[in-house]
């Protein structure tokens, strides 16, 4: 009997679970636990961590996953090496559901980095409003320059106060249109952004918003994953899980 293990947090994730609901498709969705208020899933859901790479071949064990699907957010590495990891321990075919990276094009002003400390070092010494598009968990480094004022948007407030001396939040929950992120920029009178290269339609509005601006962008380059198996649409994980007859493959 099938009985997929669906690794979420991102809107290709969330897309994927309604697909394997309406197709009646034995599935649990994993959340990281990292977003307070998650988005309601069509599936039983579970949040939190597994306890490493070891941890998760327990649970496919235990829960008698026969499928395993990494639709975690681009930047999530260690959660994906560890979806590696436990699919060759316990033999759990895995594939990874992957949204496109963006890619420059004509009009656009993008200074690409490896990681957090080359956007530091990308960003200019001479002060500038800076929209840190790049969620909660690695703001630290940007002390580093502290001369900048920081622009957050976060799904949720700050537990505490922001590691960075000049900072505000916006809190807010996308996906965000582009007047919505051509407004905030000029409002804020923003001069850089720093993003991650995450990809997806949701998250795209500031560079578009940027490139009419005329704004630099420092784009994070995604984190090197071993190779996997991977697919770009919903479909595609169908025909993934129905070459074994799991699930009916679509048509049109």
């Amino acid at each position: 009997m099938t009985r997929v293990l669906l690794l979420g947090g991102t809107s290709e994730a969330s897309a994927l679970a309604r697909a394997l609901a309406d197709s009646g498709v034995d599935a649990v969705f994993s959340y990281a636990g990292r977003t307070g208020a998650p988005v309601a899933q069509p599936l039983p859901t579970r949040t939190g961590g597994f306890g490493g790479a070891e941890g998760l071949a327990d649970y496919l064990r235990a829960e008698g996953i026969t499928h395993l699907v990494d639709a975690t957010h681009p930047f999530a590495a260690g959660m994906s090496r560890n979806a590696i990891a436990a699919s060759e321990a316990t033999g759990v075919p895995l594939l990874a559901f992957e949204r496109p990276a963006w890619q420059a094009g004509p009009g656009d002003d993008w200074r690409c980095v490896a990681d957090v400390g080359e956007a530091v070092a990308a960003l200019p010494d001479a002060p500038a409003r800076v929209f840190l598009a790049i969620g909660k968990q690695t703001l630290q480094p940007f002390a580093a320059k502290s001369q900048h004022h920081y622009l957050l948007r976060l799904v949720d407030p700050p537990e505490g106060p922001l590691p960075l001396p000049d900072a505000e939040a916006v809190i807010a929950r996308g996906p965000f249109g582009e007047e919505d992120d051509l407004r905030l920029l000029t409002d804020h009178r923003i001069g850089w952004i720093v993003a991650k290269n995450s990809g997806g339609a949701g998250a795209e509005a500031k560079l578009i918003a940027a490139r009419r601006l005329g704004l630099p962008v420092v784009m994070i380059d995604r984190p090197m994953i071993p190779g996997r198996a991977t697919a770009g649409t919903v479909d595609e994980v169908k025909l993934w899980l129905g070459r074994m007859g799991n699930i009916a493959h679509p048509t049109g």
